[in-house]
């Protein structure tokens, strides 16, 4: 009787130490999360914000150069197509040599580029002709600060979050992320609005240089915890079984889902890029006030935090393409009412709290979406490729609203094409299926 008690107490107390080393580790894989959700929520933050001041810096260095509104124009197009361009292979690095290499990587690109530009709008480059400093511009904000955004930025801080999360909490996680992120849209446009006036936008671009610094230090923080000896063992084991990265691309490009999902996300960076780059400048004309554009691109930034957050969120419980697709008709309705209405300071600012949740609201959803049809391994780079997408239509929309303002004085036509372009991607989204590529292969 006494060696039964025994037992088992002992029975017991294995059960209290195991449940015990599980809610241990349990919690460490969420202290973990967060830690990694908050560095990659600070880094993305500081990506994002120092690279939307820059509509602040078209109009001023434009006028004081004597330069046509296409020329900076342009270095920001340039920027937005080497942030693309640079994505997949960013992806594939993260996916080879591991995120906090391609990430570093990023960052000191980044720096470069904003060195670079800051230079050549100073006294120091003033006695160089109009071509070199137009070069400048074009190698500094335009392929250095595009490489470095796509190296810091959602591609491969979004891929280190989605391998850490698990199923259930992926999508939740991956609009936290965002959302927290995009606190720098907030902050820094509101932060260069006043360095502007108090001062000068080259102080302004200065100070945003220096904002890039601190990244370094939340870094090393972006890496997911070593895998146990079960979970490596698992992983070997599906790899074994698991097609190639040159197969799984042919494959992706091979499936009508996955090329809609590349085709929507084009109109967003269409969206996204020529708000960013075109508003101040538009909002200066019609209302007089150069501060507004970027105070309006502030609250663009805080009201995005209320989608990215409500759309990981809505993500878990609704199809993601047909909240993409929602999205997208969304913003064209609201363009369509903005251009309706005379211009003015609080129509500028209801349109910006209009605009703003369905700003990043995409990326979560989107990255959700490659992930549920294809999986983790992977991730990155064809993430990456959805994003060259995205960052081609943000070339076009930067590009294709300083060539057309120079042409006619006007953003008219711009705006029409951006409503036209959200109806048919709310229309290219409706079909898309989120399912595993597999197993819809299967069915």
């Amino acid at each position: 009787m006494t060696s039964e008690r025994t037992q088992a107490g002992a029975a017991v107390q294995r059960r209290g130490a195991s449940l015990s080393a599980a809610d241990q580790a349990a919690r460490e894989q969420s202290r973990n999360m967060m830690i990694i959700i908050a560095a990659g929520a600070v880094v993305l933050a500081l990506s994002f914000g120092v690279r939307s001041v820059f509509g602040g810096v078209l109009e001023p260095l434009s006028r004081d150069f004597g330069w046509p509104r296409e020329v900076f124009s342009l270095s920001l197009a340039i920027q937005n197509l080497v942030w693309g361009l640079a994505q997949p292979l960013f992806g594939a690095i993260a996916d080879r040599y591991g995120d906090r290499r391609a990430l570093w990587l990023g960052f000191c690109l980044y720096l470069a580029g904003m060195i670079l530009c800051v230079l050549g709008v100073s006294p120091l480059f003033q006695g160089l002709d109009a071509e070199t400093l137009i070069g400048v511009q074009h190698l500094g904000a335009g392929v250095l600060v595009g490489a470095g955004v796509s190296g810091t930025a959602f591609g491969l801080v979004l891929a280190v979050v989605g391998r850490v999360s698990p199923d259930k909490t992926r999508s939740q996680n991956l609009g936290l992320v965002t959302a927290l992120g995009s606190c720098g849209q907030v902050a820094l446009p509101l932060f260069a609005a006043y360095l502007t006036e108090a001062y000068d936008w080259r102080v302004m671009l200065a100070v945003m240089a220096a904002l890039i610094l601190p990244m370094a230090f939340f870094i090393p923080f972006l890496k997911a915890p070593a895998p146990s000896e079960a979970d490596r063992a698992a992983q070997e084991e599906a790899a074994k079984n698991e097609a190639g990265l040159i197969e799984t691309l042919r494959t992706a490009f091979g499936y009508t889902s996955y090329n809609l999902l590349v085709l929507g996300f084009f109109v967003c960076g269409f969206h996204i890029a020529f708000i960013t780059v075109h508003f101040p400048a538009f909002v200066s004309e019609r209302c007089g006030d150069p501060a507004l554009g970027l105070q309006a691109l502030g609250v663009v930034g805080f009201m995005n935090i209320v989608g990215a957050y409500l759309a990981g969120q809505l993500g878990a419980r609704f199809p993601k393409p047909y909240l993409l697709s929602g999205i997208y008709a969304l913003r064209s309705l609201a363009i369509l009412l903005f251009i309706s209405f005379p211009i003015t300071p609080t129509t500028v600012l209801i349109f910006a709290a209009a605009i703003g949740p369905l700003w990043l609201s995409t990326v979560p959803l989107t990255s959700g979406v490659v992930a549920s049809m294809f999986g983790l391994r992977y991730m990155g780079t064809l993430y990456g490729f959805v994003f060259l997408s995205h960052q081609l239509g943000s070339f076009l929309g930067v590009w294709l609203g300083g060539r057309l303002y120079d042409e006619t004085g006007s953003y008219d036509i711009v705006w029409w094409v951006a409503i036209g372009l959200g109806i048919v991607s709310a229309l290219a989204h409706l079909p898309v299926n989120e399912k595993p590529y597999r197993a819809e292969a299967a069915a």
